[in-house]
């Protein structure tokens, strides 16, 4: 028996890895265990056309289980992690408690599958959304060109703030419909104040300014020299994954009114020369990538072209006019279904597959 287990499996990520193993031809799991909260136990959800209770999170129920699925908040993963990893089970993390730790790899099976291998501690951690949605073409790209330097601007949907930020832009963008809401600053934060929706850094919103109509160029935490963690998470999450801890890498995060999809403009510098066609071949030749790179047919990549699928959509390649070497490219991937769940998966698969549990 091959038993796989998801914790946080009534959450947003955890249903959407349900519904990745339902879209399955066949799978390899005789038993699935979906656990969760104690307020979220005792639940009943359908996988595979089988109704399974959820369990309620506890050591025992680890006993027996071979890949464990962690989709829950960081703290809850740096605990119950290493107690399923000593029971037995190889961990798989989608939080950001032990991306950064040595001693757990960070595996997209895209680029780097051979490091889930490599995990003294029994945990495999699944990287950020916004790095995750840029890797599959940069791993492809650097495989061949020697990737140096990575210039970066995330267009990152709200749903990377979790549920509150999907709500809190439908009801921004209720609040702004019908008003004759005009180009100054404030006309956005008076129709929200009528709604009684304050905004601003001391407000309740998961966003530091209003997301309705505008874009705040800030995603994430505070850290040194007024950089943020989605920017630091960017930079030292590619250097691990792509294995290059010299690489040159600055990124600008920005939150911009999408529902899901996060959007990546990357300048990418290589070691030698590098060309549009030699790219596109590259790219054209990975099954998880989707290239849509015909500007004079109105053909790029948008959020609307990825958001519930499972590729990573390429376009707008072109050679940087001013820059040797460098190519300027625009990405989009789901953040829920790439970013977070499909990943964590497929990490899962690529574990069974090599037999190393």
């Amino acid at each position: 028996m091959t038993v796989l287990a998801i914790v946080g499996a009534t959450g947003a990520v955890g249903t959407t890895m349900i519904d990745i193993i339902d879209s399955r031809e066949s799978v390899p799991w005789s038993e699935i265990r979906l656990v969760a909260s104690a307020r979220s136990a005792g639940r009943r959800l359908t996988v595979r056309g089988e109704e399974l209770t959820v369990l309620e999170l506890a050591p025992e129920v680890f006993d027996g289980v071979h890949i464990a699925l962690f989709d829950v908040p960081d703290e809850v993963s740096a605990h119950w992690a290493p107690i399923a990893a000593a029971r037995g089970a190889v961990a798989v993390d989608n939080s950001g408690a032990f991306r950064m730790d040595p001693d757990v790899p960070l595996v997209v099976p895209e680029v780097n599958a051979a490091q889930a291998a490599n995990r003294p501690k029994g945990i495999i951690a699944n990287p950020n959304c916004t790095t995750l949605s840029m890797m599959a073409a940069m791993g492809a790209l650097h495989r061949e060109f020697g990737l140096t330097a990575l210039v970066v601007a995330s267009y990152q949907a709200a749903s990377g703030a979790g549920q509150p930020g999907v709500d809190r832009l439908q009801a921004e963008l209720s609040a702004v419909a019908g008003r004759n809401v005009g180009a100054r600053a404030g006309d956005v934060a008076a129709a929200l104040a009528d709604a009684g929706l304050a905004s601003g850094p001391d407000s309740d919103s998961p966003f530091p300014a209003p997301l309705a109509l505008n874009v705040v160029p800030w995603a994430g935490s505070v850290k040194d020299d007024g950089w943020s963690s989605e920017e630091l998470k960017v930079r030292n999450e590619s250097r691990k994954i792509l294995g290059i801890p010299e690489l040159k890498v600055s990124a600008t995060c920005v939150r911009v009114p999408v529902v899901t999809t996060h959007a990546l403009a990357v300048h990418a510098t290589f070691a030698g020369e590098v060309s549009v066609d030699a790219a596109h071949k590259v790219l054209a030749a990975q099954p998880t990538i989707v290239l849509c790179d015909d500007p004079a047919a109105g053909e790029w990549p948008t959020p609307a072209n990825a958001v519930g699928g499972d590729p990573t959509w390429v376009g707008r390649v072109r050679q940087a006019l001013d820059f040797p070497n460098t190519l300027e490219l625009f990405i989009c991937g789901d953040n829920l279904r790439k970013g977070a769940a499909l990943n964590t998966y497929e990490i899962a698969e690529a574990v069974w597959a090599s037999g190393e549990r």
